[in-house]
This record gives structure tokens, C-alpha cells and sequence, in this order.
């Protein structure tokens, strides 16, 4: 199968945020890089010749050119963004990290990491600035920021003529801030705020004087090329000592993106919530969640997945309950019509005494029985424990989940449905060899999926059926957690003091490997 590759549309609201920024900025004249003597560490030295050799504690550097416009020049620029913007205009510059720091407000799921990556193009574009520092405040976050540079190499060569050099900050391998301090071209240095605001040696190293770095403070190297910072997600890394941190970066001016600003700057755009709706920009995620009560401990389990209505028949109820059998009492799933009796459907399980159903209400998802007691759709009655709570979740998703994918199916849309669980090992387990166990959830799982799935199967095969039986249970869930090479499960957390992951494998599906997860 070819390599599954992305196609990025040009959006006005996209294009709008970049100029909001870039704007801020016209007058300022097209003065390219300037170059400085770039510090190369002690004991360097340049052979000329096979006779000669010369001492040379200096090579040539490049650094962005500083900003020429005034402050009152600034304020002016972002006041004309702002009031084109229908923004409060500002009464003051923000200067909190360099000339000015402008802030950029965009919903979730609006594309600003795009947006920011397309503003770097535009400002070197007009303006010649080259280097850029791109702050996040996570590995994960770090990850997708790297994947997304990638995933756009080639939409903006298309644009530009030109890529971005771009690398992640590594502690250990720091050769890369040479290359970054060296380059004449765009280029994008990616840290996550653990590397350098962290209490470990290896976010120390940053200021230290390293033997492996000939003498040099790795922070010393990468303020010299006065880097535009921009930070994503700058709510995320507030607090005193990140902030003084950051200044270190000598930044020529900050941006920060983000949809929930803590801080406030200068705000150049803004494209909130409501207007994301209205725009039919935001990604649709829907959540689905039920109520628990009148957990005693001792009243019979009910569970009213939902009310179904069908031409043929008066609203009927999908209803769980208990059922005792000879050896064993086991949670059954029913649809029931009204005069139903739990009592007698239960083979006489006392804690359905009373339990008749009287009527079954579509409108308000309400079914009530003679004793009185009513349940609502999505709600939980009973002794249930926190086993059975995790059963109904899972349950749920995987209902929503083929209601959305047989819509979606032949409109080729591919349909993710996402479980947040407490524990790895609750869903995937493994023995000493290697060998994938049963788990808790992955049983539950598994068990529900085959109950689910055949209720959708019919005698018509279609392709979206056909494509259903093609799918064994156990893959339909495999491969989103991180194993290692022994196939043992993984604990992906930052080492304590480090920059490093435990195992940043634990994010190539699903943050760097996006193709591959979409295309499967």
C-alpha cells in the first residue's frame, strides 16, 4: 500500500490569524539574517593547509535581525489589527519577552499549529527572520508539533520554494544548536518546557559549561541568534520560574497560541468557540455519559440503555437486568414492551418484586414501573460496582461507535472512538514471556463487542457488513499502547529531572504515525 499522504486546504480564517500577526510588524524593511561571530567552544581550530594551522575561537553565526520599528510604532500596528479584528484595542505595548508579545487565540482542533508554522514562512518571507524557538509544554505535545512539521513539508515547499530546518532539543545530542546557530535559512528549534525548567541534571545541562560542547553553555549559543519564541499552549507553562526561564531564550518578541489564554498580552486575533460552531470548523467529539443512583448495595441492578423506536412497534425499552439461571445469576440485555414483569423475566429474583413496567416514554427517555420507581436513559440503578460502571462505558462507546461508523462507512470516513482508563494494565496484559493476557477491560471489551456486533449483522451483506466480519475482535483494538521489544507494557513518563521519555515510542501511532492509524 503507497504511503497515506495529507492534503492541507488554504482556510480564510487560517490565512486571517497569520496576517493578524504578520501585520503587526509592516514597516519593519526586509534586512535578512545579520551575521555574528558565532562562539565555538575552546580549542578550536581551522587547518588551512597540511603545514598550517590557525587558532579560531570564532566562526560565522546568524541571528534575526532586530526589529526597527519603535514601540509607538508597535502599539500603532497592533491597534489597526485589533480594531480590524473587533478586538478591544490596547492602551499599552506588551512588552513581557522581547519587543513585544502578541497573543493569538484559536479553539481546539482549528489548526494553529498550522497557523503558527505558516506565520514563520511569512514573516521570513517579508521581514527575512530565520530563527524561530517553538516552546510546548509537554513530550506528547512536543511529538506532534514534530509530526506536523513533517506531515507539511511539502504543502509549503509548494508555497514557499523553500522547507524549514527544523529539530527537537536534545540535552545530548547538542550538536544540532550548532547546525541551528550556523544555518542562514528558516529554522525551528522544538523544546518542551522540561528541558530547561526542570530540577534534573539533564534540564541543568542547558547552563552548564559542557567538556562535550568545547566549554559552552548550550543556553549561550542559542540566545545569540535572537530567536522569535513562540509558545504553544503558554498556559500550560505559567508560573514565575518558567517565564524567567524563557527569557533566557533572548527572544526577539514572543507569540503565544492557545485557546484559553492565562496570561494576557497583546491579543491580535481571536477565534473562539462560538465562532469555531458557527464556522463548522471544530473536529465533532461527542461524549457519552450516564447516571448512577440509589446505590445500596442491596436494590437489583437496572441499567436503561435507551428507548427504541420502530415503525412496527410502541416504544419498547433496552433494558439490562439480572436473570437467574441454575448455577449462576448473569446481566442480560432485554427489549421490553410495557406489562413486561422483571420479576417473572428474572426467574423470580425477589429484588425485581414490583418491577412491572407501566410506561415507557420516548420523549423524555423515561420508563416507569408500577411500584414507582423510574429510569432514565443512560442511567444506572442498583447494586453496581465499579466493574459494572466500566462494563456500561465500554458498552456505550462501542454502540456510538457502529451507529457513527455505519453512516460513515460509505462516505469514506474512518471513525475513532477513544476510552480514557486509569490503568494500562487494565487493558492490555502481559506474562513474563511476553504473551498478551486476559485484562479486565480488554475482556469486557471483547465480550461486548461480539454482543454488539451482532446486532448489526443482517442477511443483506452489505459492503459496510462485509467489511464488519472482516475485522477480527482482537485487532480492532490492538496496537494503541505503547510495548517494549519484549512485548511488556510500558510506563511512558518523564524521568524525574530529565527531558527525556521513559519511552517516547509510546506516542508514534497515534501523535507521529498519523497515517498509518487512519489508514489501517
Amino acid at each position: 500500500m503507497a504511503d497515506m499522504k495529507f492534503k492541507f486546504t488554504i482556510q480564510q480564517y487560517q490565512t486571517d490569524a497569520v496576517n493578524s500577526v504578520v501585520d503587526v510588524f509592516k514597516g519593519q524593511p526586509k534586512q535578512g539574517i545579520v551575521s555574528y561571530r558565532r562562539d565555538v567552544g575552546k580549542g578550536y581550530e581551522i587547518k588551512l593547509s597540511d603545514s598550517e594551522v590557525i587558532d579560531n575561537t570564532y566562526l560565522a553565526g546568524f541571528s534575526n535581525s532586530p526589529v526597527a520599528l519603535s514601540s509607538e510604532q508597535l502599539l500603532s500596528n497592533i491597534r489597526k489589527v485589533q480594531k480590524e479584528n473587533n478586538i478591544k484595542e490596547s492602551t499599552s505595548l506588551a512588552k513581557h519577552m522581547g519587543a513585544c508579545s502578541l497573543d493569538v487565540e484559536m479553539e481546539t482542533g482549528t489548526g494553529k499549529t498550522y497557523v503558527y508554522i505558516k506565520t514563520m514562512f511569512e514573516l521570513n518571507e517579508r521581514y527575512g527572520w530565520s530563527k524561530f524557538i517553538v516552546v510546548v509544554p509537554s513530550i506528547a505535545i512536543r511529538e506532534g508539533v514534530q509530526k506536523s512539521f513533517k506531515m507539511m513539508e511539502d504543502h509549503f515547499m509548494n508555497k514557499y520554494g523553500k522547507k524549514a530546518d527544523f529539530f527537537v532539543y536534545n540535552s545530548k545530542n547538542l550538536t544540532e544548536i550548532d547546525d541551528f546557530s550556523s544555518r542562514a535559512d528558516l529554522s525551528v528549534m522544538i523544546i518542551n518546557v522540561q528541558a530547561f525548567n526542570a530540577r534534573g541534571k539533564d534540564a541543568r545541562r542547558i547552563r552548564m559549561e559542557l567538556d562535550e560542547f568545547e566549554s559552552r553553555k548550550p543556553i549561550d549559543v542559542i540566545k545569540a541568534n535572537r530567536p522569535i519564541v513562540i509558545l504553544d499552549e503558554p498556559q500550560k507553562m505559567g508560573g514565575k520560574k518558567t517565564q524567567e526561564s524563557l527569557k533566557e531564550f533572548n527572544p526577539l518578541f514572543t507569540l503565544n497560541y492557545s485557546a484559553t489564554h492565562k496570561e494576557h498580552h497583546d491579543l491580535v486575533y481571536v477565534l473562539d468557540a462560538l465562532d469555531a460552531y458557527k464556522m463548522k470548523l471544530v473536529k465533532k467529539i461527542e461524549v457519552k455519559g450516564f447516571d448512577i443512583k440509589n446505590l445500596r448495595g442491596t436494590d437489583g441492578y437496572l441499567y436503561l440503555e435507551n428507548i427504541v423506536i420502530s415503525p412496527n412497534h410502541p416504544p419498547r425499552a433496552r433494558l439490562e437486568f439480572e436473570i437467574k439461571y441454575n448455577k449462576s445469576i448473569n446481566r442480560e440485555v432485554r427489549i421490553l414492551s410495557v406489562d413486561d414483569d422483571l420479576y417473572a423475566l428474572s426467574k423470580g429474583l425477589e429484588q425485581y418484586q414490583g418491577y412491572h413496567i407501566n410506561d415507557i416514554d420516548p420523549i423524555n427517555g423515561l420508563v416507569t414501573f408500577t411500584n414507582g420507581v423510574e429510569i432514565h436513559t443512560g442511567e444506572v440503578q442498583g447494586d453496581a460496582s465499579e466493574k459494572d460502571i466500566r462494563r456500561v462505558q465500554i458498552r456505550e462507546t462501542i454502540r456510538s461507535h457502529f451507529e457513527k461508523e455505519k453512516d460513515l462507512y460509505n462516505r469514506g470516513i474512518k471513525t475513532l472512538s477513544l476510552f480514557f482508563i486509569d490503568k494500562v494494565e487494565h487493558y492490555r496484559k502481559y506474562d513474563e514471556e511476553g504473551n498478551e493476557v486476559n485484562s479486565e477491560y480488554g475482556q469486557m471489551f471483547e465480550e461486548e463487542y461480539n454482543s454488539i456486533l451482532n446486532e448489526y449483522l443482517t442477511l443483506f451483506d452489505t459492503p459496510y457488513e462485509k467489511y464488519l466480519k472482516s475485522i477480527d475482535v482482537k485487532k480492532t483494538h490492538a496496537g494503541y499502547f505503547s510495548i517494549d521489544k519484549k512485548g511488556h507494557k510500558i510506563d511512558s513518563k518523564i524521568k524525574r529531572g530529565s527531558d527525556i521519555s521513559d519511552d517516547e515510542s509510546a506516542y508514534e501511532l497515534i501523535l507521529k504515525d498519523k497515517e498509518k492509524l487512519l489508514s489501517d
